[in-house]
């Protein structure tokens, strides 16, 4: 399993060294699913209505992002969708990836190792600007087909970081009331196993969202919650696309940004209360 597994990325490196000496451009078109918990408690909610809501936030948790790569550097973005005959305001609510800076058009310098993710936080934009974290992967036997493409499973160990809706949108009083220490929680941090499939036939280190270093382009992620699966790639597209980083909006770091997310989640959670816990259903 070893010598396999070093045979491929001593294949792969000469097969990138190539490639950099080459101009060339490609665009991976990513499907992407993150499942929702949805709490609906003890509230008086029609059946249809809870029905209602749930195919919105399923849909609103049904996304399509394109990656556009070169040799060293890549851009990922959201498609845009229309709105749905019938749909009001487009079935939108509050953009939770926006609080963890994972909801703009992300570019990543593999060279460099530097990522910038422009980002709309209710109302406001930001430019997050940090470096790349690298995942310590570890190569697995297992393989299968992707697409046209023949790809290789890696699992690597990731603390994630992502809003605690549960705490945002907990009703005051009843048997909800939870400790202080609870209620400030507006983050969950915990570790999860990262499931990737790569493949060495398209030799970059890039991949979806800040997935990348691996010996091949990253076809396939999973977390715990979200699944992206590749089901596109166009090789030297005829309309070249000019892959360069964002510029506009309020510098900070992913540090920085999360600090004030966490200070909006707080706002959330208070003018929440204050309106005596109106409203639907509690996203966990």
């Amino acid at each position: 399993m070893m010598k396999y597994t070093w045979f491929i990325v001593v294949f792969v490196t000469c097969m990138i060294v190539e490639v950099q000496a080459q101009d060339f451009q490609g665009k991976a078109v990513y499907q992407s699913k993150t499942q929702v918990n949805f709490d609906f408690g003890n509230r008086n909610i029609p059946e249809d209505r809870k029905k209602e809501m749930m195919e919105r936030m399923k849909r609103a948790n049904e996304k399509t992002f394109v990656l556009n790569f070169n040799k060293t550097a890549s851009i990922y973005e959201e498609e845009e969708k229309l709105e749905q005959p019938g749909e009001r305001g487009g079935g939108r609510g509050p953009r939770f990836g926006a609080m963890t800076g994972t909801d703009g058009d992300l570019y990543k310098n593999i060279k460099d190792q530097r990522y910038l993710v422009k980002n709309e936080l209710l109302g406001k934009i930001f430019l997050i600007d940090d470096e790349l974290q690298a995942l310590d992967w570890k190569m697995e036997s297992e393989s299968k087909k992707i697409g046209n493409y023949m790809a290789f499973k890696a699992t690597a160990i990731k603390t994630v970081k992502r809003p605690n809706m549960r705490a945002v949108f907990r009703r005051p009083g009843g048997d909800e009331e939870k400790s202080e220490a609870e209620k400030e929680d507006e983050f969950i941090v915990k570790e999860v196993e990262i499931v990737a499939w790569y493949t060495p036939e398209i030799p970059i280190n890039q991949g979806p969202g800040l997935y990348w270093g691996l010996p091949g382009l990253i076809l396939a992620v999973n977390d715990d919650v979200t699944t992206i699966i590749c089901s596109e790639i166009t090789m030297n597209p005829s309309d070249k696309i000019e892959i360069k980083a964002p510029n506009k909006g309020k510098k900070v770091t992913q540090e920085e940004y999360d600090t004030i997310a966490q200070e909006k989640m707080k706002e959330m959670r208070e003018n929440f209360r204050n309106r005596g816990g109106r409203g639907g259903g509690r996203p966990n």
